[in-house]
């Protein structure tokens, strides 16, 4: 039985994940919630792909070089519950539009897992009626108690 790929190699390693990531944050340095912080904080936006490139290759399987704190570099940035749905929205519609559809599942769920624990660190609570989460193709949404009398 032979080694299965990483979902670095399955992505496309390095030329795959600048694609996605070059796309993501074009979407990102546009959007109503999202443009204002990361264009607030981000002066050098080559070299933040680059370490956002190098986060996720170690995460999914590929070089090793990223020894950054990520948590920390988002402590003081004055966001909340709605900076991550809408950030994990635009991953989710990205990851669909430029990966095979079991690989952008796949990097949906793990920005998921990491949103999830960011979020934790930082105690920024989903509010009730915020999108939480991301099925490939469609978003869902977190059912608030008005939903649930329908």
């Amino acid at each position: 039985m032979g080694i299965q790929p990483s979902l670095y190699q399955r992505i496309g390693g390095h030329v795959g994940l600048a694609r996605l990531l070059k796309h993501f944050y074009a979407d990102v340095r546009q959007h109503v919630v999202l443009g204002p912080v990361f264009n607030r904080e981000i002066d050098d936006w080559p070299a933040h792909l680059e370490t956002v490139g190098s986060f996720w290759a170690r995460l999914t399987g590929g070089p090793l070089e990223y020894s950054g704190r990520m948590p920390a570099k988002h402590l003081n940035l004055g966001i909340d519950a709605g900076h991550f749905d809408a950030w994990l929205q635009l991953w989710g519609f990205n990851c669909s539009a430029h990966l095979p559809k079991g690989e952008a599942r796949e990097m949906t769920l793990l920005a998921q897992e990491i949103g999830r624990r960011l979020k934790s660190i930082l105690g920024a609570a989903s509010r009730p009626g915020h999108f939480v989460g991301i099925e490939i193709g469609r978003v869902k949404k977190e059912p608030n108690a008005e939903d649930r009398k329908t």
